[in-house]
């Protein structure tokens, strides 16, 4: 079902309501109010903005650490500069750090349009533009009316960003502008000709849109394999990349249009996530177009991912961070592919820990080695000891490691959705274990309600007898067919 802001029903209701309780088990809060899709028809009515993390200590104490009327009188202000008036709210809390989402800045069409409207139906006034600040007479004299207008709605847009401390905008779309028939209907940072955006860091990652993601479904949801055309014509955005991001990740970059969906995926999972563990103090904007399916999709990974290194939304069982996902079947079938701890947040201090418990248990076995017939099965390499080898050589390099390599433990067969990897390892890390519930609890929701059809025969037989089969054998379904 598609959300609309303006239809209220008593499941909408109970749905925000659990939200806001699951948001409230980790986090003190305000809201952003959005009454009947006021700011933006496709955001929630009520608009978490995480401020810290909670603990036992202060669970009933609350101290605002913004002027939540500021942030509203911002965000209303600022809607107009995004295509949909989808403006950037912030959706992740790390670190003390904000990561959000957006659509991107909206062309002079929809600008046009959409102040045109609210000017009508305001009375002949509409307070987005009774602002003191204006821009200074000397420069603005020199400017056409296009410019004076976009300097206003950017300026506050810009404002925002800076109110959020929001440093890194990350940019998915493949194109410079959005043009349809011939106009520019959308446009973006990199593309602001008077360089409004210029104080931020602007990262440029290309990833093709739902569209694309028909040619999964068509593949019988098999990513391998599957590369975008880059060649199209509308395809016109470059991959810029800032060299103090793409020193340390080990990633030939200059590839990046012989990748595959899983390792492009991959490679900008572990981009963002360097993004923002590269500053203590800055926050991560994720947008695409409209903020709607590439975006969510990132931000999805980043939540889950985090999650499971015990980072964000800390008490929060599988199920219950499932509840605050947007549920993407490629997002979750892909957690599979970022099980390792190259994707791990918290890396460094775990590979320390790990090898400081790894050189215990060698000291532990060398003084247990002797040659009477009683110690000789002890003394064989036991299934802790090997898996605790095998973690030991990938912590020793990680760092070094080639981008396309398999996850952690995981042998890359196939990214069909019900494919078991095949462990090296018999004893999976708490982040594996972590996501591989989460998709575990998604697989059994979504062959219980959407289900599966393969497009086309396979070899292996069709996808929904797969999901059927898994469905089965963890004793999620009967018998029942899936529809």
């Amino acid at each position: 079902m598609q959300y609309r802001a303006k239809e209220v029903t008593p499941r909408v209701e109970a749905i925000e309501k659990r939200c806001l309780e699951l948001f409230a088990r980790d986090y003190k809060y305000s809201v952003i109010h959005n009454p009947s899709g006021e700011v933006c028809g496709h955001y929630p009515r009520q608009i978490v903005f995480l401020e810290y993390e909670s603990t036992e200590v202060d669970r009933e104490r609350f101290e605002s650490t913004v002027q939540i009327t500021k942030l509203q009188d911002l965000v209303n202000r600022s809607k107009l500069a995004r295509c949909r008036g989808r403006f950037v709210c912030p959706v992740i809390l790390y670190n003390g750090k904000h990561i959000c989402r957006s659509s991107t800045l909206a062309g002079w069409g929809e600008l046009y349009g959409r102040t045109g409207y609210n000017y009508i139906f305001s009375g002949g006034s509409d307070d987005t533009w009774t602002e003191s600040e204006e821009v200074p007479e000397d420069d603005s004299a020199v400017r056409n009316g296009d410019s004076q207008l976009f300097d206003k709605v950017r300026g506050h847009d810009i404002k925002l960003l800076r109110y959020l401390s929001v440093r890194y905008i990350c940019d998915l779309m493949v194109e410079n502008k959005k043009v349809k028939f011939g106009l520019n209907v959308t446009s973006s940072e990199k593309a602001d000709k008077a360089q409004r955006y210029a104080d931020f860091t602007l990262i440029s990652v290309p990833y093709p849109g739902c569209e694309f993601f028909k040619d999964y479904k068509d593949r019988d949801y098999t990513a391998e394999g599957l590369v975008f055309n880059w060649n199209q014509d509308y395809v016109d955005a470059p991959l810029t990349i800032p060299a103090c991001f793409t020193q340390n990740l080990n990633i030939d970059w200059t590839q990046y249009q012989s990748w595959d969906l899983v390792e492009q995926t991959q490679n900008y999972l572990k981009l963002l996530l360097h993004i923002i563990n590269s500053d203590d103090e800055s926050g991560l904007l994720v947008h695409c177009i409209s903020g709607w399916d590439r975006t969510p999709l990132f931000v999805s990974l980043l939540r889950l991912s985090l999650w499971a290194d015990g980072a964000v939304h800390s008490s929060l069982e599988p199920a219950e961070i499932l509840y605050l996902t947007i549920i993407f079947f490629f997002c979750f079938n892909f957690l599979k592919h970022i099980v390792s701890e190259k994707f791990s947040a918290v890396r460094k201090q775990r590979s320390l820990l790990m090898l400081l418990f790894f050189c215990f248990l060698y000291v532990l076995r060398r003084k247990g080695t002797t040659s009477s017939p009683q110690m000789v099965v002890w003394n064989k390499q036991n299934p802790l000891e090997e898996c605790a080898s095998h973690q030991l050589n990938e912590a020793r390099s990680s760092s070094s490691s080639s981008s396309n390599q398999s996850e952690h433990g995981v042998t890359r067969t196939g990214s069909s959705p019900l494919a078991v990897p095949g462990r090296r390892c018999p004893l999976p890390s708490e982040r594996q274990a972590r996501l591989e519930a989460v998709r575990e609890v998604f697989l059994a929701a979504y062959s219980s309600t959407v289900g599966l059809k393969s497009t086309a025969p396979s070899p292996s037989g069709a996808i929904s007898g797969l999901l059927e089969q898994f469905a089965r054998g963890v004793g999620l379904r009967g018998t029942n067919a899936i529809v």
